[in-house]
């Protein structure tokens, strides 16, 4: 394992942290996914980036860095001295699991209408507990 790897997947690994979720290969395997427009890696692979045995091609990165709210360069090489321009992102309140931030990430990418239709299904259901 090279030196550079490992400290791709130590940046990585925080990255997720940060963001709320668990620095695990199924949680990043999931997440990816389901943000990744190409070809699905798969679960040894994002067990190999999280595990310090390889890094990701470029496009891959991107997704990754977007994923967690972190620079491309900065996932990458280490700390930046350039900042982001982002909005900040809070932290996910306590009890709330990958499960759920998966699915209002999910929810958050729907076009309008469906959020719309989305919103009522939830409104309808809240009303009958």
């Amino acid at each position: 394992m090279s030196d550079e790897r490992e400290k791709f997947s130590q940046r990585l690994a925080q990255s997720m942290r940060q963001a709320g979720y668990e620095p695990r290969p199924a949680v990043l395997f999931r997440l990816f996914n389901a943000k990744y427009r190409g070809r699905s890696v798969s679960f040894q692979t994002t067990s190999r980036w999280l595990g310090g045995h390889a890094m990701p091609a470029q496009d891959k990165l991107q997704v990754l860095a977007d994923l967690f709210g972190v620079e491309p360069h900065a996932l990458r090489f280490g700390a930046s001295s350039k900042s982001r321009v982002s909005e900040s992102r809070l932290p996910w309140p306590t009890g709330v699991g990958s499960r759920e931030r998966q699915m209002i990430e999910t929810f958050l990418a729907l076009p309008a209408k469906k959020r719309e239709l989305v919103a009522e299904l939830v409104k309808v259901l809240s009303e009958g507990a």
